[in-house]
């Protein structure tokens, strides 16, 4: 009986395959398009496309980077006296708490836990073989092919770099309960796929999207960039990683709340708000720490950065919208990811850049990096009693309705 690979291990794989060890010294573009065109050839289909557009991208980011060498260089020897990243001798002890804002997220986060078994799917297959059409299917399922695999990447990021590098006690405990969380991510999109993609290539092919998918490789091959750049200041990675939490992240939540506005798919749906609410946390709580850095990084590298991603999540949307749909189509879509990025420019110190007005109501109550945070406007069901409760709280019905309008 042979053993079928775990979701997680087929990942762990494609992200082992990106010669992450070498990936500063090398093209990961290159050996990206490679493996992929290997694999296209080996089934008689024709080679993936937009590789020279990548690569051309990779040295433009490279060479922008280089004309602040000098600056970046003299932010570089400032690091190591930097408060959040200064070897810390009492960072084994939590008390007494030196830093609250930062405290407070953990709590937040430490209230918010749930796991994958608590989603209920029994009413998903209907409306996904019933009331999606194509089109619909092939949308979504490149959505939740993108977040099976983002998640192993953000934690490649905690474990290989932030969890290591700060040095505040307070940060390294969001950052323990993010990688945990970022795991239950991780197992109910692979649940999700699981249960709605009957087809075992096409299953295979969703899982394996880091090799597959030409746009979902372009968000994988930025993000492993800023991982494996060790020339990189720890606030230029602060900023990278809020954008793939809050913008590669963001149009991928709303195309999942555009169904909900539908009446559409509960299971996906509701597991939808707990992941949205925990990666809106995520990315606040960069910005928090960005606040934190004594030294900042240059805004221009800062607008660069976000903008760089804005422009990889168009195509991406461009590619898995090519057909307009009812309500949703690419143009919105790219209005929305420009949205997103303002808010997260104004949470991040700077002025906005598209100054665009955002084009889903639906959304208007959620959107990450937003001023109302998610998780203090829906207090979920599944938020642990106690943890964040106040003395006088008396407000027992105020729990997560499945009918609200998001």
């Amino acid at each position: 009986m042979s053993v079928k690979e775990t979701p997680s291990k087929v990942t762990a794989n494609a992200l082992s395959s990106l010669d992450i060890s070498k990936a500063s010294k090398t093209d990961l573009t290159a050996s990206l398009v490679a493996a992929a065109n290997a694999k296209a050839a080996a089934a008689g289909l024709a080679p993936a496309v937009a590789v020279e557009k990548v690569s051309k991208e990779a040295e433009e980011h490279k060479a922008f980077l280089s004309q602040h060498r000098v600056h970046r260089h003299k932010l570089k020897e400032l690091e190591k006296d930097e408060p959040l990243l200064v070897e810390n001798k009492r960072r084994f002890v939590l008390f007494p708490i030196k830093y609250h804002e930062i405290w407070q997220m953990y709590k937040k986060a430490e209230a918010s836990f749930w796991t994958a078994e608590e989603i209920d799917l029994s009413k998903d297959l209907h409306d996904w073989n019933e009331r999606l059409n194509d089109n619909e299917r092939y949308f979504i399922s490149r959505v939740l092919a993108f977040f099976a695999a983002s998640d192993g990447i953000v934690n490649e990021n905690l474990v290989e770099n932030f969890s290591a590098e700060v040095q505040v006690p307070e940060a390294k405990c969001f950052y323990g309960f993010q990688i945990m969380m970022e795991n239950i991510h991780s197992e109910t999109y692979s649940l999700l796929i699981d249960t709605y993609v009957k087809d075992p290539k096409e299953n295979e092919y969703l899982f394996n999207a880091i090799d597959n998918i030409p746009c979902i490789k372009e968000k994988a091959e930025w993000a492993l960039r800023w991982i494996n750049d060790k020339d990189a200041l720890f606030g230029e990675r602060l900023v990278a990683f809020a954008a793939v939490e809050g913008i590669f992240f963001s149009g991928s939540f709303a195309s999942i709340f555009w169904l909900k506005k539908r009446g559409l798919m509960p299971g996906l749906t509701f597991s939808n708000e707990l992941i949205c609410r925990d990666e809106g946390l995520h990315t606040d709580f960069a910005c928090l720490l960005f606040s934190h850095l004594n030294n900042t990084p240059d805004e221009s590298i800062v607008r660069k950065i976000i903008i760089e991603a804005v422009d990889i999540e168009k195509r991406y949307f461009t590619d898995a919208l090519a057909v307009n749909l009812l309500g949703m189509n690419k143009d919105l879509m790219c209005q929305y990811v420009e949205f997103v990025a303002d808010r997260l420019f104004v949470a991040l110190g700077c002025d906005k850049h598209y100054n665009v007005t955002n084009p889903f109501d639906f959304m208007e109550n959620i959107s990450l990096a937003g001023k109302t945070n998610f998780f203090e406007k829906r207090v979920s069901d599944y938020q642990k009693a106690g943890v964040m409760a106040k003395k006088d709280d008396a407000a027992a019905d105020s729990g997560f309705s499945f009918d609200d309008d998001f």
